[in-house]
């Protein structure tokens, strides 16, 4: 090596230190190490929510306190103030609802989620008639979506008939994670795995038998179901021809018992829709009990082992008629039902006094827009969550369903379904808006949406739809190529149901309804067929619009015009006697 390369120097463009070209300058040859900022990211999904809101429930409870300081005084003014911080802190160190992960997916208000077991996988229902899966394995913060969207009537819709219904409920198996329960607005439930194939589709019954315990399945729309506690292949379906049918997933052409709930209400000739289930177990062991609400305010109660013949409690106007009770739910210890109703009402009842309830509070009900709007006991029965009409979390008081913590989640919009997973202590909340988001704490939660929110996030590619991807704001990368129909919102992206992205640069295909099948396109008729719009018109006024210039200009009887004779009729009157001799009455 000669000393003359120790003279070679490297020109470097003269730019000053503060010129904002160097940012776009390589500092260094080879691939560059970025080191993620996980306490950074985390903070970004921080939740900021008004305390004050949040905390409305604790000075009401204060203020019944005796002990509690008089609002006049000074000192018990800033001692309020230092309390309501204190409350705050220990309300977000007490739920799990101090940071969020926010999961658009869906087009349409979710109706219903649930997690496995394990609490690795999320599946939400939705009025749009899909079901998303998300794995919160393969997620990070800058690629939160679904890996596979699934219309369980993708099959059916390849016939003549288009054939979709929305998504009720979907409940995993709490025994085993690899199927789940998929109800719709359809007579056949469905069993399907954790990829979103159907396992088995529940058979249908025959709707011109009166008597339901003579068909073999549903013959109209099923609204709920739920699992056995403790017997991985048995479920329940409640339906709205006032039945309640227990399967056996593996034989799936016969319910394997059918429960007849015979209404006394007047004028429902002894039906009534049902309208929520829930199927529970004691901790400590004992007798099941499966208890299940009807469209006639009734609650029944059967023992979860059997006989099925007749309940072994009934309550008559639990809630109140013609109103849908959407949500119900089990203590762990199997002692407590809790039951949200649309007459603006929670009650609180016991299992072994079933007969008026311990408890009632007013709450506002969202069952006239969303029947299907549940509430769940929290882990070890400590709490109770559901959502309001308003958009907010409601965390309630086990004993006296008084509010313990209120947060909002979509402020405005209805919080359909909400669940608590016990296993990785995360809160999921579904929105009217079509929003699926997972309220976690970092120190107390573990798994789910703190790993995502864990790992470094990946670099968007070229091809990548951005449909699913909650984070724009790095908006697009430089080197992409930007197509017809491949931003967001575009009706030619999206997944498959085999879970690929679909090509953007494919041409947009018009969505094809049922009447767009039978009828013609209204525009090309009238452009294409001069005479098409006699159709829409009455031929009579067509013809006396030519009355005048008939009489004036008479173009086709112009040649026998002078020639024509003309009709003479005989003047006769009804009262003449001379006249024309009338037909004789037959008798």
């Amino acid at each position: 090596m000669s000393d003359d390369d120790d003279d070679i120097q490297v020109e470097a463009p003269a730019l000053a230190q503060d010129d904002p070209m160097r940012a776009f300058l390589p500092a260094s040859f080879g691939k560059k190490s970025q080191d993620t900022n996980i306490t950074a990211q985390m903070d970004r999904s921080r939740r900021t929510v008004n305390q004050h809101t949040t905390q409305a429930s604790k000075p009401r409870n204060r203020s019944q306190d005796p002990d509690s300081n008089s609002p006049g005084d000074s000192d018990g003014d800033s001692d309020h103030d230092s309390d309501s911080d204190s409350d705050s802190d220990e309300d977000e160190d007490e739920y799990p609802t101090s940071h969020e992960m926010v999961v658009k997916t869906h087009d349409r208000a979710v109706t219903t989620v649930s997690l496995d077991p394990a609490g690795g996988r999320l599946i939400s229902g939705s009025i749009d008639c899909t079901v998303k899966l998300h794995d919160f394995s393969s997620m990070t913060p800058t690629t939160i979506r679904a890996f596979k969207s699934v219309d369980p009537f993708e099959s059916k819709r390849s016939t003549a008939t288009s054939e979709t219904h929305p998504i009720n409920h979907i409940e995993f198996n709490p025994l085993a994670g690899g199927a789940f329960l998929c109800v719709s607005a359809h007579p056949q439930a469905k069993i399907m795995s954790r990829d979103g194939d159907v396992i088995a589709e529940f058979v249908k019954g025959d709707m011109y038998l009166r008597d339901m315990n003579h068909t073999k399945g549903h013959v109209s729309e099923v609204t709920t179901g739920t699992w056995h506690p403790t017997d991985r292949n048995i479920c329940v379906t409640a339906g709205t021809d006032s039945t309640l049918r227990i399967w056996d997933i593996n034989n799936r052409r016969c319910q394997k018992e059918v429960l007849v709930f015979k209404s006394k209400a007047p004028n429902t000739a002894g039906r009534s829709r049902m309208t929520a289930v829930a199927w529970g177990t004691p901790a400590q062991g004992g007798n099941n009990i499966l208890v299940s609400a009807a469209l006639d305010g009734t609650l029944v109660m059967w023992g979860g082992n059997g006989p099925f013949s007749r309940p072994s409690a009934e309550i008559k106007d639990a809630h109140k008629p013609n109103t849908w009770t959407g949500g119900i739910d089990i203590s762990s210890d199997g002692r407590m039902v809790v039951t949200r109703g649309g007459d603006n009402l929670i009650k609180l009842w016991d299992t072994r006094k079933f007969k008026e309830p311990l408890v009632s509070v007013e709450h506002q009900s969202t069952s006239d827009e969303y029947p299907m709007t549940n509430i769940k006991y929290g882990p070890n029965a400590t709490s109770i969550i559901t959502g309001s009409r308003t958009g907010h979390l409601h965390i309630l008081n086990p004993g006296n369903l008084r509010p313990e913590y209120t947060t909002p989640i979509t402020a405005g919009v209805p919080v359909i379904t909400v669940d608590w997973h016990p296993k990785i202590n995360q809160i999921i909340t579904g929105s009217a808006n079509g929003e699926t988001r997972v309220l976690y704490n970092p120190t107390m939660s573990t798994r789910g949406a703190v790993d995502v929110m864990s790992r470094a996030p990946k670099k968007r590619h070229v091809d990548d739809n951005p449909e699913f991807t909650t984070d724009l704001s790095h908006g697009l990368s430089g080197e992409s190529i930007v197509t017809p129909g491949a931003l967001s919102g575009s009706r030619g992206t999206g997944t498959g149901a085999s879970g690929k992205l679909k090509d953007p640069r494919r041409p947009q295909v018009p969505q094809q309804t049922p009447f767009m099948r039978s009828q013609p396109d209204e525009k090309h008729i009238s452009e294409n067929i001069p005479l098409s719009r006699m159709l829409h018109e009455d031929p009579r006024e067509a013809l006396l619009k030519y009355a005048d210039v008939a009489k004036k200009d008479p173009m086709f009887t112009n040649a026998w015009k002078e020639t024509q004779p003309v009709t003479q009729y005989a003047d006769v009157s009804d009262e003449d006697d001379d006249g024309p001799d009338k037909k004789k009455i037959k008798r």
